[in-house]
């Protein structure tokens, strides 16, 4: 069975944390961030992380 190879594209958008839990940062934070409210940008700054359900999906490709 040939092995899966990592995509590279997913790999630089997610990380994992120590947990195992994976980090991803919100939508909407890359531009035309000056039109936007700062309390959005304020936000924006933290990321979220993943729900279990992508989590377990994605976990093979990183």
């Amino acid at each position: 069975m040939p092995k899966l190879k990592t995509h590279k594209g997913t790999k630089k958008v997610l990380k994992i944390r120590k947990g195992g839990s994976i980090k991803i940062g919100k939508p909407g934070s890359r531009h035309n961030t000056g039109k936007k409210n700062s309390v959005i940008n304020r936000r924006n700054r933290k990321g979220s992380s993943l729900s279990k359900a992508d989590q377990n999906r994605l976990r093979d490709i990183i």
